[in-house]
């Protein structure tokens, strides 16, 4: 094995690439999740992302529009998910597992005709006199629009959720939606409003991947970054900065598990692509051990029903 064919400042600027369509779905979800709701349907939003803003950037020859798409795409699923959760009252977690088996056969249907051609390019952002920087440069001002959006859209919900009224109420839904009901705030209206928001943010996720990180549509190309990305908002404890952080652990052990094949490590490759997803497993399972900290910064009716007359 050749470790000198890995450099470093390509393996941290993949890092981010990587960890951009997850770190997107997971900030949304966290958001869905603040609200009281448990929406495991992420997988199969991000793949109908994925579809529609491929399908209307190759039918537009506009990224951009692809990327709206995509965002309004997830969001209309994520409201069906809403809708029968909200105010049919049906079970979150069977709702959720639906969801995802739906839009998995969707986006399949839906990419028919879209296999093997080729999206337009999305546009780069190299920052003046920052992109030329010796180390930092490569590493951090090289990367498309998508990856310093997502980054901003977390710096944005954390300050949401910790300073402004609105992210209280948000908070307040989750933490005790009897409560919130009583002083007046409109609780199904509220966790609608953050279903579609996680439902557009897994949207972008999808797109990204399909129209950016592998410029191509392949059916069933999110490849479980859906339930990775539920677990990550578990690991950073339903905290935006610690989301971040979980999204590039695992686009570093994913790019580094690519690195380590392309330099000649002597193992199956199966047991190199099943890593990050040993890993997500594993950390998991130490975090699980805090019964009490996990407790301690779960929102307190999350996954409950809401009955709007009790």
């Amino acid at each position: 094995m050749d470790l000198s064919a890995i450099n470093p400042l390509v393996l941290i600027a993949s890092l981010m690439v990587a960890a951009t369509p997850i770190l997107l779905a997971a900030i949304g979800e966290l958001v869905v999740e603040k609200s009281g709701v448990l929406n495991l349907g992420v997988e199969g939003m991000m793949i109908t992302g994925a579809i529609c803003g491929f399908a209307i950037a190759v039918e537009s020859s506009s990224p951009w529009l692809g990327l709206l798409a995509a965002a309004g795409g997830g969001a209309l699923l994520a409201l069906v998910f809403g809708v029968l959760t909200q105010f049919f009252l049906s079970n979150q977690v069977a709702t959720g597992l639906a969801l995802t088996l739906f839009g998995l056969g969707l986006s399949a249907l839906l990419g028919q005709g879209y296999a093997g051609i080729k999206p337009p390019p999305s546009p780069r952002l190299d920052v003046p006199f920052l992109a030329d920087l010796p180390v930092l440069g490569r590493v951090l001002f090289q990367h498309d629009y998508m990856v310093y959006i997502s980054i901003l859209i977390v710096a944005c919900v954390w300050a949401v959720l910790k300073y402004t009224r609105a992210g209280l109420i948000l908070r307040a839904v989750g933490e005790s939606h009897d409560a919130a009901h009583a002083l007046g705030y409109k609780v199904v209206r509220i966790r609608l409003m953050a279903i579609a928001f996680g439902g557009a943010c897994a949207g972008l996720g999808g797109a990204y991947l399909s129209l950016i990180r592998v410029p191509q549509w392949t059916e069933g190309m999110t490849a479980g970054a859906g339930w990775i990305a539920l677990a990550i908002v578990v690991f950073a404890s339903w905290r935006p900065w610690g989301v971040l952080l979980g999204a590039y652990l695992f686009g570093g052990v994913t790019v580094l598990q690519l690195n380590l094949q392309a330099a000649g490590l002597e193992l199956p490759v199966e047991y190199l692509s099943m890593a990050p997803y040993l890993i997500t497993i594993l950390v998991l399972v130490i975090m699980s051990a805090d019964r009490g900290r996990a407790a301690l910064n779960a929102p307190a009716a999350l996954g409950k029903i809401f009955h709007a007359s009790s």
